[in-house]
């Protein structure tokens, strides 16, 4: 008896650990309704670390979501890295849809952070 028991109790604490492993959906930031992969990252933290690029997956699912999808990984980026929300957007989320750079349904933005 005492090994089903114990059994039981090793299941429920390894699914409980595994909870912190998962991100639940609801914790999901939606865009136009749809959840976005998005990163951004210094083009060169040596010779201008406020330069950054944001790529966004999956931008047919919605041109709108990915746009806003990017914005916001842009902005973290800046505030986490530079204390301020301010972008200057070289393509960015206000571009002409002609003159987005959109390839292999990843969106890619480009600007600079700047400082308070």
């Amino acid at each position: 008896m005492k090994a089903p028991r114990t059994l039981v109790v090793l299941l429920a604490l390894a699914s409980v650990s595994a909870c912190g492993i998962i991100k639940p959906s609801e914790d999901r930031i939606l865009f136009d309704g749809k959840a976005f992969k998005a990163k951004a990252k210094a083009v060169d933290k040596k010779a201008s670390p406020t330069d950054f690029t944001v790529v966004v997956k999956g931008a047919s699912a919605s041109l709108d979501g990915a746009r806003e999808a990017g914005r916001h990984e842009g902005t973290k980026f800046c505030v986490q890295n530079f204390g301020s929300s301010r972008i200057d957007w070289k393509v960015g989320p206000d571009t002409e849809p002609q003159n987005l750079r959109i390839s292999d349904d990843q969106l890619t933005f480009a600007g600079k952070c700047q400082r308070p």
